[in-house]
């Protein structure tokens, strides 16, 4: 069996060859995440209204293999942007995915653009 967070791959901004329509900014929740789905994965997307920036990560959490990376808590440490995990409060920064605790996880991370109002998240493929 494929492991989950095999699929997911941090793709930075200049790697990107598909811009993906996540929805409209008012679909996703002020200093909160949402999920969209990607083909087959799941994607954490935030609006990080307070910084005034757009964050993407890979939903699943990766101790618990949980898709729940969305409903965590956002915030910053030492001016980094990050994303606390609801199930076991690890941290993870929302700019390249490093495990602010010190822990081996991480997470990928995905480019977000906003056009006219419409958010979208950047894809290999």
């Amino acid at each position: 069996m494929e492991n989950i967070l095999d699929k997911y791959k941090t793709v930075s901004i200049n790697e990107v060859t598909t811009w993906f329509k996540a929805g409209n900014i008012k679909d996703f929740p002020s200093n909160r995440g949402g999920c969209i789905k990607y083909k087959d994965k799941q994607i954490a997307v935030f609006n990080f209204e307070r910084r005034n920036e757009w964050y993407a990560c890979q939903n699943a959490c990766p101790h618990k293999m949980e898709m729940v990376l969305s409903r965590g808590m956002t915030g910053s440490a030492d001016g980094v942007p990050k994303i606390a995990c609801p199930m076991h409060k690890k941290t993870f920064s929302l700019v390249d995915g490093s495990n602010l605790n010190g822990d081996d996880f991480s997470i990928a991370t995905y480019p977000v653009k906003v056009v006219d109002n419409e958010v979208f998240v950047g894809f290999l493929e």
